[in-house]
């Protein structure tokens, strides 16, 4: 696409770059590599699934005390946060990765380095983005840079699956006074994430009386088969390509082996709904009612003896939200993807903790996507090693931008 920042943004990212402690800063995240690395492979050894990140928040909290974050501690939900002070100015800017993985308690994490590439579970999805925290830390103390702003650091707990981004939910609430946010959620210092799609994660129960399978034929009907009519009917929806929107039945349960001969008192269904609109994602919501009331009317008429209900529980509910693709801090971000030599990858949506903020009005970016498959969230996920300290300096930047430098260049809000 066609873009063009504003020449404020261009000015403010000229005179940061210009200054020799951010050079220096530039120059210690990448011979920071190595160390960067290493705290990268051990922190993905400790397991961390989603509600289970525990014993990595520990180890988290260690590595920031050791950089000497004021205030550093594991929150009363589960978050490790870490405040590296500012000058005195009345913003404060939230830096964080998420703590847990997709991969369950039990999997078999043993990295291995080939070919440029570190083979691990959960190396980069998010690993990545909380050591990203600590080169970012050593550099700003390393060229003894002090922002105006404050700038709070963090790991998140609960931001894969059945979290719904809980951890980024509760650090939000417990920090009130937070102005921006990034979100690191990767390698890449390609990609702009500014959108945040909205996501549902809903079960729907079907019940009817049970009985044998050829005895009850015919006397009751079956939840399974009403079960069975609402995914025929979801599954033949058309929805909007622009604004994105999806839906996906993901489970289905019913019935056990040892009842194999037995027509189910209950089908359960679980489903994922998003959208980049929260009207489409209501609407979407809406029709999927509808089509399960129906279902259980027509099982229900089919037999003419009992009648399928059904009840319904929402586990997620992650609100859309958009800024401007002409924001500051969307022009800021793709100013410093071409400062780093890369063109900007413009990413339609997205569901990261990012999502929380930017549905709240609060600016915000999710950092570290790009273009490449590395195999997030399979037991092949890959971390490549090469220029990633890049993904790095785009963070440092980035809060450099927004937080400002004392007396050196004002935080992008005053621009």
């Amino acid at each position: 696409m066609s873009y063009n920042a504003s020449q404020k943004v261009k000015d403010l990212l000229e005179k940061i770059v210009s200054l020799e402690e951010v050079q220096t800063a530039l120059k210690f995240i990448e011979d920071d590599q190595d160390q960067t690395l290493e705290n990268q492979i051990e922190l993905t050894k400790i397991e961390a699934p989603t509600f289970h990140e525990e014993n990595k928040a520990k180890a988290y909290l260690e590595m920031f005390k050791n950089l000497g974050l004021e205030n550093a501690e594991i929150d009363s939900y589960g978050n490790v946060t870490g405040l590296r002070k500012g000058a005195g100015g009345k913003r404060k800017l939230v830096v964080e990765g998420h703590l847990d993985t997709v991969f369950p308690l039990g999997t078999l994490i043993d990295p291995k380095i080939r070919d440029g590439k570190v083979f691990a579970p959960g190396i980069c999805d998010d690993t990545r983005g909380l050591v990203v925290n600590l080169t970012v830390i050593r550099a700003l103390n390393a060229a003894g840079i002090k922002t105006s702003n404050d700038i709070l650091f963090g790991g998140t707990v609960e931001e894969e699956g059945m979290g719904g981004l809980g951890g980024m939910k509760k650090l939000l609430e417990f920090n009130k006074d937070v102005t921006e946010c990034l979100c690191v959620d990767g390698f890449s210092a390609k990609g702009i994430v500014y959108q945040a799609t909205g996501f549902r994660t809903c079960e729907v129960n079907f019940y009817g009386i049970g009985g044998h399978a050829y005895a009850a034929f015919g006397v009751v009907a079956n939840p399974l088969h009403a079960a069975s009519r609402a995914i025929a009917k979801i599954s033949d929806f058309q929805v909007p390509e622009d604004p994105k929107t999806t839906f996906c039945v993901s489970n289905f349960h019913a019935g056990s082996d040892s009842a194999i001969h037995a027509i189910v008192p209950q089908a359960t269904i679980k489903f994922n709904i998003r959208s980049n609109n929260m009207d489409e994602l209501n609407k979407l919501e809406a029709r999927i009612k509808a089509a399960i009331q129906e279902a259980c009317d027509e099982e229900t008429a089919r037999w003419g003896k009992d009648t399928i209900t059904w009840d319904y529980k929402q586990y997620i509910d992650v609100g859309a939200g958009k800024q401007d693709e002409h924001a500051p801090i969307v022009e800021a971000n793709h100013e410093v993807i071409k400062y780093l030599g890369y063109d900007p990858l413009w990413i339609q949506g997205g569901c990261t903790n990012a999502n929380v903020p930017i549905s709240q009005g609060i600016p915000a970016l999710c950092l570290g996507i790009g273009d490449e498959d590395n195999k997030v969230h399979t037991l092949d996920e890959y971390f490549p090693i090469k220029d990633s300290y890049k993904g790095a300096q785009q963070t440092l930047l980035l809060a450099l931008i927004l937080s400002g430098i004392e007396g050196k260049t004002p935080p992008l809000h005053e621009m």
